[in-house]
């Protein structure tokens, strides 16, 4: 090792001239570890933060994660190990062979390119970077556990590979003591128990061996429904007729004279049946090292129609002939080929046993022969065969070789789940392309002069086609075809929506080279409720959806569900991004629109109602948690969800708080969906059942456009009440955001129809509201008069949270004038309010308003407890824009009472928190007290 060695196996170390570095808490070598992990790859704040928090970063997760990155940064000042801050994100320059995890996965990779005895030395090198117990000690964030999962299969294959060189050297005594209890500890993996049956059998222990495949095969019977593969079936049938053991310690395969008169003639046949190399292929080097370092393994391309899969495969093929100097083996299965039913199995492999060399009149009447002398031909061969755009495991199983020295590349739509549960294989999924990629591989086509005269198109087509390889091959193609027009005219063809997929129609349904048809495709291979939920998905209108909320969609159980989108998923229509989250493409998102849109009429309704209702209802239940039963216009009852639609209840306020900050970009979609359906009384409500987690967010742009949207819904219901509470809200944005006109005249409508229609909690709440647009435009006096009368109505009302809540409010616009006597009194009456009828957490707004009175008179021991009560409170309710405003008052009253370190930290917290929010002019306030201090 150099000066510097990195271990994130088993736990995040950093040796710097063989002494530990201190990297810090658990949390701040979690970032470290993402970062050494991606080494030399940049990654963004929120990638970093999903990775390391999950679904519980905190609201100060950004600023946290800066603070974390610049400790360690000063705590690795060595030219060995850089972090580097660039524009989006952090990167770890180092070369890759100082982390342990890199080191191991190239001494995997060499170990397959080589000879049994440094093959053996190479794994078990790899093998001892690994600490005893888990691979990877890390929190419970979906990464992790996935990395972890990764890791511990990683170094179970390298262990299965150090077995296989150990039996071809005859070291089965030195192996047999690691596989038995390997074998006990993992009963399902064939491999490893083909491994253990070879070893005990060269041991004299054949009994032992046959023991073992009967224990095995009553286990995936009984446990999974299933039966041994081909390749121990074939073993144990080997072990039962073997006779003296050959002279390399192997028992001699059954007598076939056929077989062995074949492999005789075959021996010299060298197959190249790869297809022409791709042209213009670009990027995808971390999957190319990923194939590299699964050499003599199977390993499954999984991905979506057009992502790219045969592409990548077949470069990789060409880029690695010389590791399979026996051959390449290739077929187009035509698993998902719209014109072309899929290839049989059977017919595969009778072009394997030509392209083998065997003479027809060799080649076996029984199947199960023909796949005994395949792989009879294959065995101890290095040859690569490539199965691509496989259907189903059915249809590749016998296909496969059964011997390590042959490595086993697929590409399918489907993920061949079984593959990896009963035969190892290595699951690979190609991504779709990055805006860089994306044109970088336009300007391979076109040139890179023609792209870089039109940057804005250029643009606007990297968007439109949304990082699908093939859809952007497609664009370059007809952008080829026509080298006169302008780019920009072709990105005006795929602007809308609606005409996109026609923009990128070849015309001849069938190839594959046509968008619609490849999706029709992976669609047709649907059962049928599956091809319902997909199209029903054309009407999602959010930036994906929650099991729960596709659940009602459907009208189906959450369980039948999860069984349906598995089944998306599995066809790779829909990605579960998050854990019970579900998205669509955007191409495929336009597919499915389109399929919704040939749907009955009424199905849609309905399925709409559905789905609206969940948001409806469920953000009801959600509001009472976070607001109380006392938010202003609470309906008086709703109509009852629709038929077949299933609301979630949150438990408790975090579960309120976390379903809103989860859900809120679904919620607004929704809202708009209720409003394009006619569902006028759910638009105006969704938008009501927003108030409390909007403003405590301080979402203050979404805020808006939920309240024009309610007030349209409200003028085509022609209900006051609606339009009443639609102006109320519009006025309170307006007047937040500054435009202190537009908010007066929203406002004094708003007035006007409460007090046409005597309705009095209508007129208190409005002038409440008066009160404050006025304070904000710096009239206190006249904040105040509003104030006073709304306090009035409120007095006429039963409603003590309500009347606790204005005399708050009274009470500080008397701060604002001075009378801070009045202040007090006033405040003081409304905490006792609070405290009497209130929930724990709803006096803290005057707590606020109590610390401001007593900073303002002198009493600074007061308002910092006043204070830092209403902080916790804020924060419990996850309030963080009251929670900024309170942490500025710790910070003035801290500078008083001479504490300046105390006041910068709060004040550093106050700003974040204005910057999150985009509050600039509170955020610069913030930046001038620090500036000063």
């Amino acid at each position: 090792m150099g000066e510097v060695e990195c271990r994130v196996l088993g736990g995040v170390r950093v040796l710097v001239r063989g002494r530990p570095v201190d990297l810090g808490h658990a949390r701040q070598r979690h970032v470290l570890a993402v970062l050494l992990v991606e080494v030399n790859r940049q990654l963004s704040v929120g990638t970093l933060i999903e990775r390391v928090w999950g679904e519980r970063a905190p609201r100060s997760a950004v600023s946290t994660l800066y603070s974390y990155v610049s400790r360690l940064r000063g705590t690795l000042s060595t030219p060995g190990l850089r972090l580097v801050r660039r524009s989006g994100g952090y990167t770890a320059e180092a070369e890759a062979d100082i982390i342990d995890l890199h080191r191991f996965r190239s001494l995997v990779a060499r170990a397959r390119g080589t000879r049994d005895q440094e093959t053996g030395e190479l794994l078990r090198k790899a093998l001892a970077l690994f600490p005893e117990g888990d691979a990877f000690a890390a929190p419970d964030t979906p990464w992790f556990t996935h990395l972890r999962e990764v890791l511990e299969g990683e170094r179970h294959a390298a262990e299965l590979d150090l077995g296989d060189a150990l039996l071809r050297q005859g070291k089965e005594a030195e192996l047999l003591p690691r596989l038995l209890p390997a074998a006990a500890a993992q009963p399902y993996d064939e491999r490893l128990a083909g491994q253990l049956m070879l070893a005990l059998h060269r041991q004299g222990r054949t009994v032992q061996a046959l023991e073992h495949y009967q224990t095995l095969r009553r286990s995936l019977d009984e446990e999974l429904g299933l039966t041994p593969g081909a390749a121990i079936q074939r073993l144990h049938h080997e072990l039962l007729t073997a006779g003296p053991q050959g002279d390399d310690g192997t028992a001699a395969a059954p007598a076939q004279d056929r077989t062995r008169a074949a492999t005789a003639v075959t021996s010299a046949v060298v197959p190249r049946l790869l297809p022409l190399a791709p042209a213009g292929f670009l990027g995808r080097h971390r999957e190319r090292r990923q194939l590299a370092q699964a050499v003599g393994r199977i390993v499954v391309v999984t991905g979506p129609g057009g992502v790219g899969k045969s592409w990548l495969a077949a470069r990789w093929a060409y880029e690695e002939t010389g590791r399979f100097p026996d051959g390449q083996l290739y077929v187009d299965l035509r698993g998902y080929d719209p014109g072309a039913e899929p290839l049989p199995a059977s017919a595969a492999l009778r072009g394997f046993l030509d392209a083998l060399g065997v003479p027809p009149d060799d080649v076996p009447e029984d199947p199960a022969a023909q796949e005994g002398l395949y792989r009879s031909l294959l065995k101890d061969k290095r040859v690569l065969v490539v199965l691509d755009d496989a259907h189903d495991t059915r249809q590749v199983l016998p296909l496969l070789p059964g011997t390590p020295t042959c490595t086993v590349l697929i590409t399918s739509r489907n993920r061949l789940t079984p593959l990896v549960v009963r035969h190892g294989a290595v699951t690979l999924a190609p991504a779709v392309f990055e805006d860089g990629q994306a044109r970088a591989l336009l300007a391979d086509r076109l040139g890179a002069e023609r792209t870089a005269a039109e940057p804005e198109a250029v643009a606007s087509l990297v968007a439109y086609c949304a990082g699908l390889p093939l859809a952007l091959a497609l664009v370059a193609a007809r952008a080829a075809g026509n080298p006169g027009f302008p780019l920009a005219a072709l990105a005006g063809e795929l602007a809308r929506p609606a005409d996109r997929l026609d923009a990128l129609d070849t015309g001849d349904p069938t190839v594959s080279l046509n968008l619609r048809a490849v999706f029709a495709m992976s669609r047709r291979a649907l059962s049928p409720p599956a091809r319902r939920l997909f199209d029903l998905l054309g009407l999602v209108p959010g930036p994906d959806a929650g099991l729960e909320a596709v659940a009602s969609l459907a009208g189906v159980a959450r369980g039948r569900a999860r069984a349906l989108l598995a089944e998306l998923e599995a066809a790779h229509l829909v990605h579960q991004h998050l854990p019970g989250r579900y998205v669509l493409h955007d191409l495929v998102r336009l597919y499915a629109r389109e399929r919704a849109a040939r749907d009955q009429a009424g199905e849609k309704a309905e399925a709409t109602a559905r789905f609206v209702d969940f948001y409806l209802h469920t953000a009801y239940a959600a509001n009472e948690l976070l607001d109380g039963v006392h938010t202003p216009f609470k309906p008086e009852r709703y109509e009852p969800p629709a038929a077949g639609c299933g609301p979630w209840t949150p438990a408790d306020f975090e579960d309120a708080h976390a379903w809103f900050t989860k859900e809120h970009a679904c919620l607004v979609a929704a809202q708009e969906l209720a409003l394009s359906a006619g569902l006028h009384v759910q638009a105006v409500y969704l938008a009501w059942a927003l108030i409390s987690y909007q403003l405590g967010a301080h979402r203050l742009q979404d805020y808006a456009r939920v309240w024009q949207n309610a007030l349209t819904a409200a003028e085509r219901q022609g209900a006051t009440a609606a339009r009443i509470l639609a102006r109320w809200r519009l006025g309170h944005f307006h007047a937040l955001s500054g435009r202190h006109a537009e908010g007066l005249d929203h406002l004094d409508q708003a007035l006007t129809m409460a007090e046409e229609t005597g309705d009095t909690a209508a007129q208190a709440h409005v002038r409440r509201t008066l009160a404050r647009v006025w304070e904000l435009h710096g009239d206190d006096r006249r904040a105040l008069g509003h104030a006073l009368g709304a306090l009035a109505l409120y007095e006429e009302l039963d409603n003590p949270f309500w009347l606790a809540n204005q005399l708050n409010a009274v009470g500080w616009m008397h701060a604002q004038v001075g009378a801070y006597d009045q202040a007090r009194a006033y405040c003081e009456r409304a905490y006792a309010l609070h405290v009497k009828h209130g929930r724990p957490g709803d006096e803290a707004s005057t707590l606020d308003s109590l610390g401001y009175i007593a900073h303002r008179t002198g009493d600074h021991a007061t308002a910092l407890d006043h204070y830092r009560r209403a902080l916790a409170h804020f924060r419990a309710m996850s309030d963080s824009a009251n929670e900024a405003d309170t942490l500025a008052g710790i910070a003035e009253v801290l500078t008083v009472l001479g504490r300046p370190g105390e006041a910068r930290e709060a004040w550093i917290r106050a700003r974040d928190l204005y910057r999150a929010q985009r509050r600039d002019t509170d955020a610069d306030r913030a930046e001038a007290a620090l500036g000063s201090g």
